[in-house]
């Protein structure tokens, strides 16, 4: 039986990982890309940002947006992790790798205090709020909302796999998409959850999981690592005869 893996990320984040997952485990896998969320730019409410002197990011989609700031625009990113500083580099700004997740990234610029007013750009909806911590260490800060996730359906193809009773792996990249994914997905196959953090572990309903594994940091690299050790686990049970 071929090992299957749905993705729930939004594209084009999604397509890019299921590559990843496909060199790492194998062209046998069946890998069903069924994003949770549809993401939203929000490209008309930047403010002009000539003044500021730091901007935070804490997702390539936030960093997407400085392509639509004028060349004269150029302050420094903080950016929550080496993907995120990518995209703004590719974008023609000086990023600072923030470490992976949002507690890392608020150390670092609390102990570099990089240059004010701060101006997080940031998704509708987030898991720490950043702002008012960097306010509550006396930072001038602005924030705006760049971009926004919408809720959509799984799909026929993705509720199909999740009504079987094949073990399914399922990575899970954030708190708000692993609630989303546990309130769409129907009851039926057994799941095998990679989680990008505690955060998004504690989303996972009690009973809902055969295993959990949490990422040993929080990135892609570190969740292909746990897709494996589950892949593993699966394989082992799949042929192990006292498991028929």
């Amino acid at each position: 039986m071929a090992l299957s893996i749905l993705i729930t990320r939004p594209e084009p984040a999604a397509s890019d990982f299921a590559a990843a997952v496909r060199a790492g485990l194998g062209a046998s896998l069946r890998i069903v890309i069924a994003p949770v969320m549809r993401i939203e730019p929000l490209t008309d409410a930047l403010p002009d940002l000539a003044g500021a002197g730091t901007l935070v990011l804490t997702s390539v989609h936030a960093a997407a947006t400085l392509r639509h700031l004028p060349a004269t625009c150029r302050p420094v990113c903080y950016c929550v992790g080496a993907t995120t500083a990518a995209a703004a580099r590719a974008a023609g700004f000086e990023a600072v790798d923030g470490g992976g997740d949002a507690r890392r990234l608020l150390a670092r610029l609390l102990a570099d205090r990089p240059p004010e007013p701060v101006h997080y750009l940031r998704g509708e909806h987030v898991a720490a709020d950043l702002a008012a911590s960097l306010a509550g260490a006396g930072f001038d800060v602005a924030e705006t909302v760049v971009y926004r996730q919408h809720p959509q359906p799984l799909g026929a193809e993705a509720e199909s796999l999740l009504a079987g009773t094949a073990p399914v792996i399922v990575p899970l990249f954030s708190p708000r998409s692993a609630a989303l994914f546990f309130e769409a997905a129907p009851p039926g196959a057994p799941l095998h959850v990679a989680a990008i953090s505690r955060n998004a572990a504690a989303r996972v309903p009690p009973g809902r999981a055969e295993a959990l594994v949490i990422a040993r940091a929080p990135d892609a690299e570190a969740m292909l690592t746990a897709i494996e050790a589950l892949a593993s686990q699966v394989k082992r049970v799949e042929t192990d005869p006292r498991s028929k």
